[in-house]
């Protein structure tokens, strides 16, 4: 049985939880993973808006990932997305090119200047919780049911209660689990469950460069294997929301070079961008210059919603069909 919003009884959700917590038992309550609930007395009963692109999008972002990896060590899977969608090579993140930064900017719209989001590390972290609009907030306030897979312990911070209907990440300091860890959780999510706006973090590019450096044959492995999770994550997608009914962007935090990345070096600051699926123009090269802080606007947009007014991103619209663009393109603003 499905509710009218799209999703489904959240009993399977709740037992997928508890079986994390059942297998993270002999771990140490400080370091325990984190798992997020929150009640659905927490949204509002809206009806969803009937302009937008699309009521379901799902967002990958591949830590780490330089553009030029896609086709080094032939990602088939992002090479398909590219031939089948709109993409970019040229993306840029923003300064600090480190992880925990770049996704605040990717989530919340923001440059580090108004989200002062500047550490890397839950050990150095300066607050517990980021109280400014996100994507998961904006779009749960009317009505839209958000979920996030992070692989990272840092990622806490994004996790607040009252923003995302579900949320998973490691627990520690610097707890960290696998794409194919991550993915596997996606697909027994979505057994059961259709959010609107699913955000998956899928880590082992980055691991493997900090390892054995940017584009070595290491990290090359490490693409492969997030290029596979992705398939995956498609191919669950698939079969939760049906072929042709749902938006994906694929996405980067940073890239990086020798042994690390946070430097102005084009390496480390440049990212992909592709825009794949649902009202997606098949095979076009975006020629509009695009930053992190642009995917939290334009998922906003695919779901007949205007981002925050004080936001610095924008939507993408270039990388899709014109009369679906015409359309999203109506709404108002949020107001917040």
């Amino acid at each position: 049985m499905q509710t009218a919003n799209g999703t489904r009884p959240r009993a399977a959700t709740i037992r997928l939880v508890r079986s994390a917590l059942a297998a993270a038992v002999l771990i140490p309550a400080g370091c325990a993973p984190r798992y997020l609930i929150s009640s659905s007395q927490q949204i509002p009963d809206l009806a969803l808006p009937e302009i937008g692109v699309t009521q379901h999008v799902v967002l990958v972002s591949i830590d780490g990932l330089r553009p030029d990896a896609i086709g080094a060590f032939e990602a088939r899977t992002l090479q398909r997305l590219v031939r089948e969608g709109s993409y970019t090579f040229a993306a840029t993140t923003i300064l600090p090119s480190k992880t925990l930064p770049s996704h605040t900017s990717m989530l919340t719209g923001e440059p580090p200047d108004r989200h002062r989001v500047l550490w890397n590390s839950a050990a150095t972290a300066a607050t517990d919780s980021i109280e400014l609009p996100t994507v998961f907030s904006v779009a749960r306030t009317r009505g839209y049911r958000t979920v996030a897979f992070f692989s990272k312990s840092k990622f806490h911070l994004l996790q607040r209660p009252g923003t995302l209907d579900y949320s998973q990440a490691p627990g520690g300091w610097f707890g960290r689990w696998s794409s194919d860890r991550t993915v596997r959780d996606i697909e027994k999510y979505l057994d059961t469950a259709r959010p609107n706006v699913l955000f998956a973090h899928l880590p082992d590019p980055d691991h493997a460069g900090h390892q054995s450096s940017w584009m070595s044959p290491a990290y090359g492995r490490a693409v492969i294997a997030a290029d596979a999770a992705v398939a995956r994550l498609l191919s669950a997608a698939e079969r939760a929301y049906g072929a042709g009914t749902y938006s994906v962007i694929v996405t980067a935090d940073h890239g990086g070079h020798g042994y690390d990345h946070g430097s102005d070096d084009p390496r480390d600051v440049t990212i992909p961008w592709i825009a794949w699926g649902r009202g997606v123009k098949p095979g076009q090269v975006i020629t509009a210059s695009i930053r992190t802080m642009d995917t939290a606007s334009t998922v906003l947009w695919l779901l007949g919603l205007a981002e925050p007014t004080d936001w610095l991103g924008r939507p993408i619209v270039e990388a899709f069909e014109a009369q679906t663009a015409a359309v999203a393109r109506t709404t108002g603003s949020t107001g917040f």
